[in-house]
């Protein structure tokens, strides 16, 4: 056997690579480099090992730092979730079991049957962060709900991992708790370490030192990792410091992903149980639907968060790895499940992509499961001219340019209600709203609307609302900041006017410039043109 960590490096890109192209996430190609290593017949090296360890350690350590018990305790997301987890342990169970008896070979007993039917209810973070981020939906109401129901699922399955470590805790394991009164020195250190690398070191540090110390006093390592991050949670800094070790929690997961193709292909029998394991994947939306509207939340959001949910996940990988670790299922069914992960994520990325489109063929009867609950106040949309989509700096500047010519024809649209109140403080005329939502806009007479400013998150998020009015008929002016160039040519190619925020930035400085010069004694009238060219430059996005 070989011995070429380089070579796994290669080989994971490549397959990494292959899978983005494909239109998968790179996951997918992680898994199939494994066997693809297992099949060259190079084994897993102590660098692999230790990047699988602390990836995981940094994923328990960066879900900490994100949680908001306030929406977590919303009955929409834990009520959604252990639902769910409940009706599907029950469905995988009795699937698991009565195949145990048609298939003369395959061996499976109650409580291993239990365990993986546990794996499989889980939900993919990676693969729905991931695609939410590609299509510019992370600020969505549907992306809070389906984040908010993995962060439930991600706590159950600490609590399994917890349990299957099978530590005594020494009284010593109290000594956690002193992360409680050492926070404001912690945070502190936070501000200082600024927002580059020295922010990254100090996460790596605080997650991988609180793990080694949790181990110390019986506490299994990972939830030691969690532990410290949620005391950590709701500061703006840690939200930042966990944004900035997420590409480096991903490159460490890797490691783990590799070694579950590394440990080989399972039996013939086993490979089609896991195909079938991955395709009923696709029914999760069907029973996560019902139960978000039942849980009070919109159809449309139902919609998209159960579009997004329809796949398996890497942490039931890593349940069920712990599982084999301590003998309770048989190790083959770790590469099983794998080949099961894969395929939920290859079906599940087209549902996923279709399911605006879903919603908004489907509108009227799937308005029908509205909850009764749901109270609609709709603010006034009467009289718009001119909307803004996205209120930030950008939105923001453009609304104060047309505001004195425009008036109250001017309508900002902003989907953080924070954001919103803070603008009707300064007078704005601003309403919460999704700019991707259809109900939104049939809210709107488009008719009357001269003009729509995209000035959304990003890209991707600008072409959906986009493509969205052209689809309800919108015939007015579609404009867009954009931050490169082919992106400014593909809205042109849609007949949408583009707005290179950099690349015309250096035309708004010297125009401030002009201004502050013009604003000299003796300078009234080149005052004048420059903020009739600064107006004229507004409405020109």
């Amino acid at each position: 056997m070989l011995l070429i960590e380089p070579l796994n490096i290669v080989i994971a890109l490549l397959c990494g690579m292959a899978s983005r192209a494909l239109g998968f996430p790179a996951l997918v190609g992680y898994l199939a480099a494994g066997f693809v290593l297992h099949e060259l017949s190079i084994e897993s090296g102590p660098l692999l090992e230790t990047l699988s360890e602390h990836g995981i350690t940094l994923m328990l350590f960066t879900i900490g730092l994100k949680l908001e018990p306030q929406k977590l305790l919303e009955s929409k997301v834990w009520g959604t979730t252990l639902v769910h987890m409940a009706i599907t342990q029950i469905a995988m169970m009795g699937l698991l079991l009565s195949l145990t008896v048609l298939l003369p070979g395959l061996t499976l007993s109650v409580n291993a049957a239990a365990i993986i039917a546990f794996g499989l209810t889980f939900s993919s973070t990676v693969f729905v962060i991931q695609t939410l981020q590609e299509r510019g939906e992370l600020s969505s109401n549907h992306a809070a709900l389906a984040i908010g129901i993995l962060i439930v699922q991600d706590l159950v399955a600490v609590v399994f991992l917890a349990v299957s470590a099978g530590k005594v805790p020494t009284w010593y394991a109290l000594s956690i708790l002193l992360v409680i009164p050492l926070k404001p020195a912690i945070l502190y250190l936070l501000r200082v370490a600024g927002y580059g690398e020295l922010l990254t070191l100090l996460g790596l540090a605080l997650a991988i030192g609180s793990a080694q110390a949790s181990e110390l006093v019986g506490i299994k390592g990972d939830l030691g990792a969690l532990f410290v991050g949620a005391v950590l949670a709701g500061h703006p800094k840690s939200r930042t410091l966990a944004n900035n070790l997420v590409q480096l929690k991903d490159l460490f997961l890797v490691g783990f992903f590799l070694s579950i193709g590394l440990g080989g292909w399972p039996s013939a029998t086993l490979i089609g149980v896991a195909l079938l394991l991955g395709l009923l994947a696709t029914l999760k939306p069907l029973y996560y639907f019902p139960l978000m509207t039942r849980f009070h939340t919109s159809p449309r959001t139902a919609v998209l968060a159960s579009g997004a949910l329809a796949n398996h996940s890497e942490f039931g990988l890593i349940v069920v790895s712990v599982a084999a670790a301590v003998g309770w299922v048989s190790s083959d069914w770790i590469a099983a499940l794998s080949i099961a992960i894969a395929i939920s994520f290859v079906v599940a990325a087209p549902i996923s992509a279709a399911t605006h489109k879903i919603y908004f063929k489907h509108r009227d009867r799937l308005l029908k499961f509205q909850s009764g609950a749901l109270v609609q106040s709709f603010e006034s949309t009467r009289d718009v001219r001119i909307v803004i989509l996205g209120m930030g700096r950008v939105g923001t500047g453009a609304y104060e340019a047309l505001a004195p010519q425009w008036g109250q024809q001017l309508l900002g649209v902003e989907a953080i209600p924070q954001r919103v109140a803070s603008h009707r403080e300064e007078q704005r005329r601003v309403i919460h709203a999704d700019a991707s939502d259809p109900d939104f806009w049939y809210r709107i007479n488009l008719s009357e609307v001269e003009l729509v400013m995209l000035a959304l998150t990003n890209h991707p998020e600008n072409m959906l609302v986009a493509q969205l009015l052209r689809s309800m008929h919108y015939e007015g002016e579609l404009a867009a900041v954009v931050r490169h160039s082919d992106h400014a040519e593909e809205l042109r190619e849609h007949g949408i006017s583009a707005f290179n925020l950099y690349g015309q930035a250096g035309a708004g400085f010297a125009a401030h410039a002009c201004e502050l010069m013009a604003a000299r004694p003796g300078e009234a009238s080149h005052a004048e043109d420059a903020e009739s060219s600064s107006n004229a430059s507004a409405v020109r996005p």
